[in-house]
């Protein structure tokens, strides 16, 4: 199992990580000429890695476990684009007022905006257990809505949460996706996931999306929400002229966070 302690402590240990994701199996040779690094370099990463958890050693390198891939994908995505997502949750802050219900998804961006929310006197709603945690520990209330349990994403969805957020109104959520284009919207790739991004969404006063620039002018599988189903967006870089004209258009404010916070 991975550690709670885990924490990728490189670019090298991504890139490694990311590499036995989509091989199953790396070798140190392969990976020390890729690196550009000595081998007896890799053998002390894959080592690190699976005292984590993360990788089990093998003869000449390292394989990933089928029954900790699934965490470990999140966990990169969790510490990936850190600065932007710290950035964007900063931003995300100035918009929330004390009092405020607050709903969150369990995307690694609001994730960062858990992590800060203490600083508003306000509630929240969330369906990811890292989310849970971090407001547990930080003391601000919330309600977490249940449901089907989906591990990539360690959250919940399925009928149960539908039901339930139907039921719910917070004053504002905050969400991320894995792509946004003026024609095909905000949309996903993980199919459980975009049902109940889609719910969130709709049950908001206000809805914020939250995107790094690598998201922007790109597609995913399905669309979670639409132009005129956000009010906001908070990205650090800033769109094409032709993106900007058709959020202006539609009436969505544009938040781009300062240069020097990526």
């Amino acid at each position: 199992m991975v550690t709670d302690s885990f924490k990728v402590g490189s670019e090298r240990h991504h890139l490694i990580l990311r590499r036995a994701l989509a091989e199953r199996v790396v070798k140190i040779k392969d990976l020390a000429a890729e690196l550009g690094v000595h081998e007896m370099t890799v053998r002390r990463d894959l080592d690190l890695l699976a005292e984590q958890g993360l990788l089990e050693r093998i003869h000449g390198g390292a394989r990933i476990l089928e029954k900790t891939s699934e965490e470990v994908a999140h966990q990169l995505r969790a510490t990936t684009n850190t600065q932007a997502k710290d950035a964007l949750a900063r931003a995300a802050l100035n918009l929330v007022e004390d009092g405020d219900v607050v709903a969150l998804d369990a995307s690694t961006t609001a994730l960062a905006l858990a992590r800060v929310l203490h600083a508003r006197r306000v509630s929240a709603i969330v369906s990811g257990l890292d989310a849970a945690n971090v407001l547990a520990q930080s003391g601000v209330p919330f309600l977490m809505v249940g449901g089907n349990f989906h591990a990539p994403a360690r959250s919940f969805v399925g009928a149960f949460f539908l039901d339930t957020m139907t039921k719910l109104h917070p004053d504002k959520v905050f969400f991320s996706a894995k792509a946004f284009s003026v024609a095909t919207g905000f949309t996903d790739a993980h199919l459980p996931e975009v049902g109940a991004k889609q719910q969130l969404i709709r049950s908001a006063g206000t809805r914020v999306a939250m995107l790094d620039g690598s998201k922007l002018e790109r597609r995913a599988l399905a669309t979670i929400a639409t132009l005129d189903e956000v009010d906001v967006i908070i990205t650090n870089r800033t769109p094409t002229a032709d993106t900007c004209a058709a959020l202006d258009a539609a009436d969505i404010r544009l938040i781009i966070t300062p240069q020097e916070d990526q």
